[in-house]
């Protein structure tokens, strides 16, 4: 990938005006705002590369350290205030029977993605393994985006004006591929499939080993594997708001997710450092 977001932010001094953000409300948020099929119909079909690229969240395992925030804000320039990935907590039961709950999060890569729709400049887009990115060279910071994304997964950039999401590190897992025919990994490969050096910078910096990001369409990625012993422990894996028919490329296991899923984002918000404050997880276990 070339649309590199460090490279964008040097130039972002003498970038050209940016139209503002929209007005409009997640409320009156309806098809209607979706831009007409064949202007986003290309850009929402995946490069036929074979892949299906995809995450595993496992939050029997998660321990809401926040490595994975820290790992994604420092491989990606995330300014103070902004995320990413962001990890909910939620308390739930009654003293001295209690529990936290943790929930990682970030961009669910739909297949059916409604920010691919709804962006008026053509920037979103569908990239290797079916990774929805953002080309900075087009983005205009319309925030329709924002408006559309049923997960809160994105963000405008305080000072680029730009859209800003989760693109599965690629200038990380595309870094490494080997050579047509080359299925040989590094010490570093992450069991990818085609000989990818790197993971996403979360995924190697969770202590608990609850992130997995891989291969979908190759049974010998870990992320298959993984999967496939959750399902067998605890049956059906479930997925974020299924309501919304975005068909997500994430999906969770353990008892965690029903019960933060109210506290997440939705259309026309974004991650904040707001939902830190331990009076916020008081009111939300109400």
């Amino acid at each position: 990938m070339t649309n590199n977001r460090r490279d964008f932010l040097q130039k972002a001094s003498v970038a050209l005006p940016i139209v503002a953000a929209t007005a409009a409300t997640a409320a009156e948020l309806t098809n209607d705002n979706f831009q007409p099929e064949e202007f986003w119909r290309d850009r929402m079909t995946p490069p036929d590369d074979g892949k299906k690229l995809g995450w595993f969240v496992d939050s029997r395992r998660c321990i809401g350290c926040h490595a994975c925030e820290v790992s994604c804000k420092s491989e990606n320039d995330v300014p103070l205030g902004n995320f990413i990935r962001q990890t909910f907590y939620q308390d739930v039961g009654e003293y001295p029977k209690v529990a936290r709950m943790f929930m990682p999060m970030s961009c669910q890569h739909c297949e059916d993605a409604p920010c691919i729709k709804a962006c008026p400049c053509g920037a979103l887009h569908k990239t290797t393994g079916g990774t929805v990115a953002v080309d900075y060279e087009s983005c205009c910071g319309h925030g329709s985006c924002v408006d559309a994304c049923p997960y809160g997964a994105i963000y405008l950039d305080p000072v680029a004006k730009q859209a800003v999401k989760c693109h599965n590190c690629y200038h990380r897992t595309e870094l490494g591929e080997g050579e047509p025919g080359d299925d040989s990994e590094s010490e570093l490969g992450s069991g990818l499939g085609g000989g990818e050096a790197m993971e996403p910078a979360c995924v190697p910096t969770c202590p608990a080993e609850a992130l997995y990001f891989g291969d979908l369409n190759d049974p010998e990625s870990k992320i298959t594997k993984a999967m496939d012993a959750a399902k067998e422990a605890e049956g059906e894996l479930s997925q974020l708001r299924p309501e919304k028919e975005t068909r997500p490329r994430m999906w969770f296991a353990g008892v965690a997710l029903p019960i933060v899923e109210k506290v997440i984002p939705t259309e026309g918000e974004s991650f904040k450092g707001e939902s830190y404050d331990i009076y916020r997880w008081k009111e939300a276990s109400k």
